[in-house]
């Protein structure tokens, strides 16, 4: 899966909204990092960050393996 910056997403478990901001790598472990941003009302934080790996992983929804978020727009 290829993500690029301006791509939306839908979290495939929550059913939110997120623009992908940017892709950066962790100072330490030098791991690719998606930054991304939520599209609703968010009181606790607006930008989050996460492993690219962990952001393109399968997970399980209603029994069934789907990707953790699916692009909504290109």
């Amino acid at each position: 899966m290829e993500i690029k910056v301006g791509d939306i997403y839908k979290h495939s478990k929550k059913g939110g909204t997120y623009k992908i901001l940017a892709i950066a790598k962790d100072s330490e472990t030098l791991e690719d990092l998606v930054i991304y941003e939520t599209l609703y009302e968010n009181d606790l934080v607006k930008i989050w960050a996460r492993p690219l790996s962990n952001f393109t992983e399968m997970v399980e929804v209603g029994g069934e393996m789907v990707p953790r978020f699916v692009k909504i727009t290109n």
